[in-house]
């Protein structure tokens, strides 16, 4: 393309000034496999984990290849005393807080206790050789309990079938185990990132109100309760079984629950004192222990958790069921529990990551936590993750390596082989009122609240996930907000923004005109900026778009100039399909008949491509391509010419002379 000049520089001046206009050029040449090679590694694997084994001799790949699939060969080698003492420290106070949340949890999702106490021995064991991060403490959670015991809720029931409903859970715990492991192993991470902050923040407030709201039962000491999860069924059952109601249960519930809220708040205000909440558990199960045993608790309506099995986890493989009409039922429950937990894990793991300044591999967690699971399905255990509770916990309590986790799981161990017996009297209501205490937490007010201010789309989403959960399901809920995030995402590719440019004064700058009022439009130009990949899904709307720009610019006449050139500005145009290259054929042909020509600045390198490849099927002119819309308007201004008047136009002075002359 030759150089041209500005139309604003004289004769004489052009001789000594020109403009340099700079060739916009196709990307170098790579061939269809170079290009699938190149595409398939920056989609999954960006973080490039080979790059390390560049170079390197044999041996020390063979080493850097183990590190890299157990990650505890990482930091085994330097252990010392002085890092055992710390994640003993650690280990033995999430211990504390592990035990009673465990039989809590197992309870919150219609399971016998001591699945619970199971679920925090193997898991960690397994996390301990795989996982990544120092900080994250793994066992049972409160979401993944709730979705994971009211979906199988919905077709077995976890009373009069209880042994049924317990190799559904051990089950669906094993379908999430291999969902997670090859999300992990295909680096397919990118699909729990459907589930937005907004999503989470409010579907985790709405569950937790859910799980509060459950916890009645046990606070009021009601036996007949529902099994629906909404919030209306819920107060329906609360007052409707009045008769039912203990004050003995009530009275203990909410002293305990009063002692927890505030050891909570103290270690809130007081980090140093974490200690505080995270021994308040433990100590309020024993202390209710023993007063459940002194004054006979039973005998005065008080609901105990009664005998639990001595005794290590057994094996659980002849009990999963991969056959049957609960076959679809496992599946999808194992797959929404493994989503949620392997959210909740890998958010707390990379949180506290953060605050340490260390990085932690989402993949490697993937797999970390799905194997973990597909091991604890095999010796009765249910879905474990990343607990955010526990791992604030083992994180203030000075936790330096995943080695806290086994001296939390030796000592749950020994708990299981020797102390069972004395976790027979402790009552329903305090582990109720401990399930409370650890999910007030999960309801961020100042998020939601940030969400308002930032972004009102997302806030609805948070306010349907929320609304969705209490008034229908967890599950309902969730798919509801997620629905919701899609259709958002459709919107914005199918509906791209556009924004007419203009010049701001005295400099080379374009920008949108509605947003810098200071901007100017160029007389002769219609100046366009795309925002968005252009595809078969919003060529359409693009078409009607720019025509709608371009018939407002008509009506618009400046200098007694017509439009002669539309250009557009592509640099946020980042990939382009078949269908997209025939969107600029269409609009060629548009303005040829206005009288018109394209102009195309800075097509990125798939686009240039493209478009070249379409240019040599004579389908598409690429004649008009700059790399900046002030190179493109800088060399077209010296074409543009002076528009002549209409016949209309004529008609209209002849008419205006004749009426002068008459007067």
């Amino acid at each position: 393309m030759e150089p041209s000049t500005s139309s604003n520089v004289t004769d004489s001046e052009f001789v000594e000034i020109q403009l340099d206009v700079h060739e916009v050029v196709p990307p170098p040449h790579m061939s269809t496999v170079q290009k699938v090679r190149t595409k398939f590694k920056e989609t999954f694997f960006p973080d490039d984990p080979m790059r390390q084994f560049k170079g390197q001799p044999c041996n020390r790949k063979l080493i850097l290849g183990a590190q890299y699939f157990f990650p505890i060969l990482q930091w085994l080698p330097n252990y010392n005393f002085k890092l055992l003492k710390a994640d003993l420290i650690s280990g033995l106070t999430i211990a504390s807080l592990a035990i009673p949340q465990g039989i809590s949890y197992a309870k919150l999702a219609s399971l016998p206790p001591i699945i619970g106490l199971y679920s925090s021995f193997v898991p960690p064991l397994v996390y301990v050789v795989l996982g990544s991060s120092r900080d994250l403490a793994v066992g049972p959670v409160s979401i993944a309990s709730l979705v994971l015991g009211s979906m199988l809720a919905e077709e077995v029931s976890p009373t009069t079938e209880s042994g049924l409903f317990v190799q559904l859970a051990f089950t669906s715990t094993c379908f999430a185990g291999i969902f997670q492991a090859a999300l992990g192993i295909l680096r397919l991470g990118f699909i729990i990132d459907f589930l937005s902050k907004a999503t989470l923040i409010g579907f985790m407030a709405g569950a937790a109100i859910i799980v509060s709201l459950q916890q009645l039962k046990s606070l009021l000491g009601i036996t007949h309760f529902t099994k629906e999860m909404g919030i209306i069924p819920v107060m329906h059952s609360v007052f409707h079984h009045t008769d039912e109601w203990s004050w003995e249960t009530i009275v203990m519930g909410i002293s305990f629950l009063v002692i927890l809220l505030l050891a909570r708040q103290i270690s809130i205000w007081k980090p140093q004192l974490f200690w505080v909440s995270a021994g308040a558990p433990l100590a309020c199960v024993i202390i209710s222990t023993i007063i459940t045993f002194v004054i006979k608790g039973q005998l005065h309506d008080i609901s105990i958790i009664g005998k639990l099995q001595q005794g290590i986890n057994p094996a659980s493989v002849n009990m999963l069921l991969f056959h049957g009409k609960y076959l679809g039922l496992t599946i999808k429950t194992g797959i929404i529990t493994g989503v949620l937990s392997l959210t909740e894990g890998i958010a707390v793991g990379r949180t506290f990551a953060a605050i340490r300044n260390y990085k932690v591999d989402g993949n490697k967690e993937m797999m970390a936590i799905g194997f973990m699971n597909v091991v604890g399905s095999t010796t009765s255990c249910y879905v474990t993750t990343g607990s955010f509770s526990r791992s604030a916990v083992n994180h203030n309590a000075g936790a330096k390596t995943a080695m806290s986790n086994l001296v939390m799981s030796v000592t749950v161990m020994v708990t299981l082989l020797l102390l069972m017996p004395l976790f027979h009297y402790t009552p329903n209501v305090v582990l109720g009122a401990i399930i409370i205490t650890a999910v007030i937490g999960l309801i961020d007010i100042s998020a939601a609240y940030l969400i308002w201010k930032i972004d009102k789309f997302d806030f609805l989403v948070l306010l349907v996930a929320f609304f969705g959960v209490i008034f229908f399901s967890v599950q309902y809920g969730l798919a509801l907000a997620v629905g919701l995030s899609i259709f958002r995402i459709l919107l914005q590719i199918t509906r791209p923004k556009t924004a007419m440019l203009g010049n701001i004064p005295t400099t080379n700058i374009y920008r949108n005109l509605h947003h810098y009022k200071e901007a100017t439009r160029v007389p002769g130009f219609l100046i366009l900026s795309i925002e968005a990949p252009i595809n078969f899904i919003n060529i359409t709307y693009l078409h009607e778009r720019i025509l709608r720009w371009i018939e407002e610019e008509e009506d618009t006449r400046t200098e007694n100039l017509r439009l002669q050139y539309v250009i557009l500005e592509m640099s946020a145009v980042s990939s382009i399909d078949t269908s997209g290259v025939s969107l600029f054929k269409e609009l060629e042909v548009t303005l040829k008949m206005k009288g018109a020509e394209l102009v195309l600045v800075n097509p990125l390198a798939e686009v240039i491509e493209k478009l070249k490849k379409a240019d040599e099927a004579n389908d598409v002119r690429t004649d008009y391509l700059f790399l900046t819309v002030e190179e493109a308007v800088a060399a077209l201004s010296s074409g543009l010419k002076s528009q002549p008047p209409s016949t209309e136009e004529e008609e209209e002075e002849e008419e205006k002379h004749t009426l002068v002359t008459e007067c």
